[in-house]
């Protein structure tokens, strides 16, 4: 156990780390570059499943599925430390420099740019240019951080049970009048990630056309309960039926919970109420996952204990989960509903303005060329 914990306390660094980086590098079109980026959590999981299965049988032994993913991410370690740029001020090409001397040239001096060189070429910002650090008190009262931060330890409930209890689910159901082994079932539930990562995408799409995370977050929410329902009750049927109703369920689960992880966590973390400084980016992810993964422990415990009675317990479980999670999000939904509304209410105030200015330049064209006659 003690083990574990320390696995998980050095684990859980990588996260607030890597979306504090990709918000650095990203600003416009979050939510679909995030989305696509964000498929590599199920290629993980799909990767990790089929490493360890294969060390188990002899020479190897169970050891190695811990082992051999140990390296695996030791040799990853080396490549972020060599490689990765953490923003792109830290970006220090060619380009970048012929800039700062240019700049240096015309005598610009405003806050964006006290910027200078050292005789080497390299660049550095000014003392009084780096931005404080966000402390985890300051990053509690940005808006919307606590109602994302409990929404996702629902949504990571869900999620985690399903990634952690499908592969047995499908073994103990009779699926199209049989029962599947326990190597198919964990074949099987590999679908239910593939259906995340499309989920993720999609949901990060339509929150960059909308920008309205937590309206689309909650319309997610909303269509995974029926979706769960519709998987417990018809996922029986037969084994096409099953994997068509994982996928979609899959989609519908994991796209909040992909959205509120990378794009979500990005725009707190870099709100108005901080002054866009970068610096909450880690801090308020940290917490907002944080408070997830505490779902993601809940969620299969209480599995454990629910299928001892039956799987509508612990399918109920999901549905309150889901549901709850939806509801948590109700003031950003509306929210979101008054900027979608007041941002058509202008585009529709000057796009008559536009007409307006339009129709007058057309009468003044007219009467130049009576007046020219």
């Amino acid at each position: 156990i003690i083990m574990q914990v320390m696995a998980g306390l050095f684990q859980s660094t990588g996260w607030p780390s890597v979306v504090a980086v990709m918000g650095n590098w990203f600003t416009g079109k979050r939510g679909l570059i995030m989305g696509i980026w964000n498929a590599h959590t199920s290629t993980g999981n799909i990767l990790g499943a089929v490493v360890a299965a294969a060390v188990l049988s002899p020479p190897w032994g169970w050891g190695w599925s811990f082992v051999l993913p140990g390296w695996m991410m030791i040799m990853g370690a080396v490549l972020v430390y060599g490689f990765l740029i953490p923003a792109p001020e830290h970006e220090e090409d060619h380009d970048r420099i012929q800039m700062v001397h240019l700049r240096s040239a015309a005598r610009l001096d405003t806050p964006d740019y006290r910027e200078y060189d050292d005789a080497k070429g390299n660049i550095h910002k000014k003392p009084s240019e780096k931005q404080k650090p966000v402390g985890i008190g300051m990053a509690l009262r940005i808006p919307g951080v606590l109602a994302y931060a409990f929404c996702l330890f629902f949504c990571k409930l869900v999620a985690y049970t399903f990634l952690y209890w499908l592969p047995y689910y499908i073994n103990q159901e009779s699926i199209g009048g049989r029962h599947l082994s326990p190597t198919e079932s964990a074949q099987v539930s590999v679908i239910f990630d593939i259906g995340g990562v499309v989920g993720g995408i999609m949901a990060g799409h339509l929150s960059d056309q909308f920008q309205a995370r937590g309206l689309v977050s909650a319309i997610f929410l909303y269509a995974s309960i029926l979706m769960l329902y519709m998987y417990k009750s018809f996922g029986t049927i037969s084994l096409t039926v099953n994997i068509v109703l994982m996928a979609i369920s899959g989609a519908f689960v994991n796209g909040p919970y992909a959205l509120i992880t990378t794009a979500v966590s990005a725009d707190l973390g870099t709100h108005e109420s901080v002054h866009g400084s970068a610096r909450a980016l880690a801090t308020v992810t940290a917490i907002i996952d944080g408070m997830g993964s505490l779902g993601a422990c809940v969620g299969p415990s209480l599995t454990g204990y629910l299928a001892e009675y039956s799987w509508e317990a612990v399918f109920l479980m999901l549905y309150l989960s889901a549901f709850t999670a939806a509801v948590l999000l109700t003031g950003l939904v509306f929210s979101d509903i008054r900027a979608i509304h007041e941002r058509s209410k202008t585009s529709q105030q000057n796009g008559h303005v536009s007409s307006m200015q339009e129709l007058g330049e057309m009468e003044t064209r007219t009467l130049l060329g009576s007046d020219t006659d």
